[in-house]
Parts: structure tokens; sequence; C-alpha cells
């Protein structure tokens, strides 16, 4: 039986390529949710005044990959200490977030950015804990970016460093996978 996790820190493509790696996901949808608008399309989001957050909604198998496990990558793999930035992507849709799906969910990540993101970085951890509500997937040319485009410029020069950095830190934890 699978649960859910809604997460976001920066661009979703990069999460999604992330996730998508490790053992114990079903499935990584790249979205949005956070905001008042909805049906909210990338134009919506990227014009500001939506309040979304670019996110990822993960399916997972809790007997394979933990809650605990997600959210350790998670803090590892972007930095929670930049209010709505994250590198050169800025805005609120780039916010630290974690959409907690119900309250096991909220106490681990309340515990998890008081002992483990707090003593890694040096900053104060800015991720937001909201209660999830609803999640709207991105459309269809946003799916599985990294996968179908890996040449891109932005794949190579922004996610392929963190996929490595994914491979470096948490090799116990991955799929086998062709890039």
């Amino acid at each position: 039986m699978t649960e859910l996790t809604t997460i976001g820190g920066g661009c979703y493509w990069c999460f999604e390529a992330i996730y998508q790696r490790v053992v114990g996901i079903a499935s990584v949808v790249s979205g949005y949710s956070g905001g008042h608008h909805e049906h909210p399309t990338s134009e919506d989001v990227y014009g500001g005044k939506t309040g979304h957050a670019e996110c990822v909604q993960v399916s997972f198998d809790p007997k394979i990959v933990s809650y605990k496990e997600i959210l350790e990558i998670f803090f590892t793999m972007h930095d929670p200490t930049t209010l709505n930035r994250q590198g050169y992507d800025i805005g609120e849709m780039y916010r630290s977030v974690i959409f907690y799906h119900n309250e096991v969910q909220k106490q681990t990540a309340e515990d998890m950015i008081a002992h483990f993101a707090a003593d890694i970085w040096d900053d104060p951890i800015v991720t937001q804990l909201v209660a999830y509500d609803r999640f709207w997937p991105a459309d269809e040319t946003m799916q599985d970016y990294y996968n179908t485009n890996p040449n891109s410029g932005y794949c190579m020069a922004i996610i392929n460093p963190k996929v490595q950095k994914l491979r470096q830190k948490f090799s116990a934890k991955l799929k086998p996978f062709e890039d």
C-alpha cells in the first residue's frame, strides 16, 4: 500500500529526477500546491499571483522507503534556508515547503526540521509546514523532464549535479537506473 507526500524546494524537475531514482518510490508527479487558484497553468503560477509552490507529489511504499528517509533526501538536496529561492529560481513558487497529508507526517516533518535539517544547515530553516489541501499536476510537457531532455542546458547545469550528489550521499537507497 502506497502513501503520498507533497513537497517543494525549488524547481520541481530537480526533485522529480531525484525521487524517481529512489527505491520504494512508485511515482513522482510535478505540479503545484499551496495556492488559491484552481487548475493553475504554469503561466498562472509564474505570473506570481496564485500563491502556489512548484512541488512534486510522491507516491511511495513506506515498507521500502520511510517518510523520514524521503525528508532526509529533501533537506539534503536543496537549501531550506533561503526564503522563496533556490539558486537562480526566485519567487514564492520556489519556496521550501512540506505539505503534510496527516498528523504523523506533520510530526515527522517537525522533528526533521528541528533535529535533522537544523543540524546540517548553519542558517535558520525557513521550510514551511502546511496542511495538504490540493495538488494540481503541471501539464504533460513538464512531466518526466530530466529523463526526456537530459541534454538540455538546464538539465546538464542544474539537475545533473543534484543527481550526482544523490548518488554520492544516498547510494544505498537508489534504484538501478540508467541515465
